[in-house]
């Protein structure tokens, strides 16, 4: 199966790519498989019931709001976050949804009772994967006419039944250039063929794409990384979901820019960038899925701190960093992974961590050794890492641990680069040990919240 770097990073919206942004994709894709059967017309009713993680933090992660977008056809890439809200108070106000609305000529009007419709499982789970979800289209009868179910299997990625274990609606099969599934298979092709890692993930990145459109594609990616900062670093207020976290990036930015001398503050600076995209990310603003929503602050916070700290930063470096830190990121995908439901935050923040340490090392003229060592430092120092998210929102404690990890992934790759890049435990077996980790791990801890920080933190 073939991974793009833009399977890795994905432009969607707040607050969770597991629990937002695949939920929304899911619910789209029924309804566009309704039309494209020719089932829209005859649907009078729709059912979703959410399963494990979903069902447990749904409300917290906004799930439920998800989905109605989805049915109503908004894609987490075009959809307008200051647009969501009157979206939804016409639709529990009506009690009606508008079936791919949002696609112009194709609106399909029913009923909807979110209430008896909308149904989350707090306790049942799907075989496949903690985040499960099953949608029913029924005709005027009750006679059910389409049912699916799917599975939110992390950073966004959705899959069905008919594709599970593939971890994507459609497995892809295109042809790789140079197709690698392991760190010891990347590092083995750098050596053949003196590539390094960028360069090679470039090359495969051909296959779909020419180099021009990869190039604009992944500067894409990075002006919206660069607009969250600025809209995190201004905005103040109150987070979203009853727990009254205070933003702090915006004020803590005027108090380090009134102290000047960013340099003596870089890491203060790189904490600050981190805090700055979770806390949009848990208001429901534009992210990019970095490989996932929770851990979305990590690699913009790094890569500003190549642009602000590296002589000589320009765009270039930003592409050759984004395509190395996907080549990293594609080994925690094929290899464990990127879901907090099924492994805990280490498949996020620890993935999110070594994707910035390999990506920083690669811009600051690391071998491909140095590269797969920074990576492995990043996440072997994130082994365990619960997911015990405070009232199921994603804000406590995961807005801190992105500012924390992104100062995490500078030391990785500045401790690679003194190296030679050879060193005791690889990146495949600290990932083999990540997954491992995850399976050996409580469900109470994998973002159900019924463990860790989110019992013995007193919501008010």
């Amino acid at each position: 199966m073939a991974i793009s770097v833009f399977d890795m990073f994905s432009i969607g919206i707040g607050p969770s790519s597991s629990h937002t942004v695949g939920p929304m994709r899911a619910a789209r894709m029924f309804v566009r498989r309704l039309k494209s059967q020719g089932l829209l017309a005859q649907t009078a009713a729709v059912r979703v019931e959410l399963f494990g993680s979903l069902g447990a933090t749904g409300h917290g992660h906004g799930t439920p709001k998800a989905v109605l977008l989805g049915l109503e056809g908004f894609s987490p890439r075009t959809v307008d976050p200051q647009g969501v809200e009157p979206v939804l108070e016409r639709i529990r106000t009506t009690r009606r949804l508008r079936l791919l609305g949002a696609e112009v000529g194709d609106a399909h009007e029913i009923a909807f009772d979110e209430s008896g419709q909308l149904v989350l499982h707090r306790r049942r789970s799907l075989p496949y994967h903690a985040n499960g979800m099953t949608v029913c289209a029924y005709d005027a009868e009750g006679v059910p006419v389409l049912e699916k179910t799917y599975y939110s299997v992390g950073g966004g990625f959705v899959v069905d039944e008919d594709a599970v274990g593939a971890d994507r609606v459609k497995p892809d099969d295109t042809v790789l250039r140079y197709p690698f599934r392991t760190g010891d298979e990347l590092l083995r092709l750098t050596r053949e063929t003196g590539l390094s890692v960028s360069a090679l993930m470039l090359e495969n990145e051909k296959a779909w794409r020419s180099e021009a459109e990869v190039r604009a594609g992944l500067l894409e990616i990075w002006e919206v990384m660069k607009a969250c900062v600025a809209q995190g670093l201004k905005t103040e207020g109150i987070l979203p979901g009853g727990l009254k976290v205070r933003r702090r990036a915006a004020h803590t930015a005027k108090v380090l820019r009134a102290e000047g001398d960013r340099a003596s503050h870089a890491m203060e600076w790189v904490t600050l960038w981190a805090m700055a995209v979770n806390e949009e990310n848990a208001a429901g603003g534009r992210v990019v899925t970095a490989p996932t929503n929770g851990a979305a602050g990590i690699i913009p916070a790094v890569l500003h701190h190549y642009m602000a700290a590296v002589p000589g930063a320009d765009e270039d470096g930003v592409v050759r960093f984004l395509l190395a830190a996907g080549a990293v990121g594609m080994l925690f995908k094929e290899n464990a992974s990127i879901s907090g439901a099924e492994v805990g935050c280490q498949g996020e923040v620890g993935s999110a961590c070594a994707m910035a340490a390999g990506g920083l090392a690669e811009v600051l003229g690391g071998t491909p050794e140095q590269v797969e060592n920074a990576a492995e430092i990043g996440i072997e120092h994130n082994l365990g890492l619960t997911c015990d998210p405070v009232g199921g929102l994603v804000q406590i404690p995961c807005i801190e641990r992105n500012g924390m990890a992104g100062v995490k992934a500078v030391t990785a790759a500045r401790m690679a680069l003194r190296g030679d890049g050879r060193h005791h435990v690889s990146l495949d077996k600290a990932i083999k040990t990540m997954k491992e980790t995850g399976a050996d791990m409580k469900t109470k801890y994998k973002e159900t919240a019924r463990g860790g920080l989110a019992v013995n933190i007193i919501e008010c």
